[in-house]
């Protein structure tokens, strides 16, 4: 019967390949969870106001998942904005994922409306409602409009001010137009 033996050789090649396998395996945990906090990092910090800006383009999505996806991508708006055009949806956040943002968000939805209440509108705005009491049923008389550019400058802007009040007075009659057209169908149904 012949006697196996091991040559040194033989012992030099089995010691390189189990160092380099245990070399591999004990490195690929550690490259993955050295990968895993640089994507996520506690250190990058979202702001409320990178979360309302996506939260505006696309009110259908959840702050929260907005907010998750934004700690994933280090905060990168343009990367979210560019997951959800591309038809892409955000993954659902953890139930342990708890930004603070959030909580802290809420007072500044409700001073949002008031900053809109005191804001005028156009008719009050450009001192309109005398034109609005006094405005007559047919339209502006095209003939009393310059057709060139005038070199004055104080005709120029007087011009276009006339033309802006135009605009503001068209706009409002189209919009009395159209209530009054939804008013019949609205008692119709």
């Amino acid at each position: 019967m012949a006697e196996q033996t091991l040559n040194i050789p033989q012992l030099i090649v089995f010691v390189i390949v189990s160092v380099l396998a245990v070399r591999w395996y004990l490195s690929k945990p550690a490259a993955a969870s050295g990968t895993r906090p640089a994507g996520q990092n506690r250190a990058v910090r979202i702001s409320p106001t990178q979360i309302d800006q996506i939260a505006q383009m696309f009110p259908q999505l959840s702050r929260r998942d907005i907010a998750w996806d934004l700690q994933r991508n280090g905060g990168s708006v343009a990367a979210t904005t560019e997951k959800v055009l591309s038809g892409r949806a955000l993954d659902a956040a953890p139930t342990s994922f708890n930004p603070p943002q959030l909580r802290s968000n809420t007072p500044s939805r409700t001073a949002t409306p008031a900053t809109k209440a005191s804001q005028p509108d156009l008719i009050t705005r450009y001192n309109l409602a005398s034109k609005v009491a006094s405005q007559a049923a047919t339209t502006p008389d095209e003939s009393a409009k310059p057709k060139a550019w005038s070199q004055d400058k104080s005709e120029r802007q007087a011009n276009l001010q006339r033309r802006r009040e135009e605009m503001i007075l068209a706009a409002r009659r189209k919009m009395e137009a159209k209530e009054k057209a939804r008013a019949p169908e609205a008692t119709a149904s």
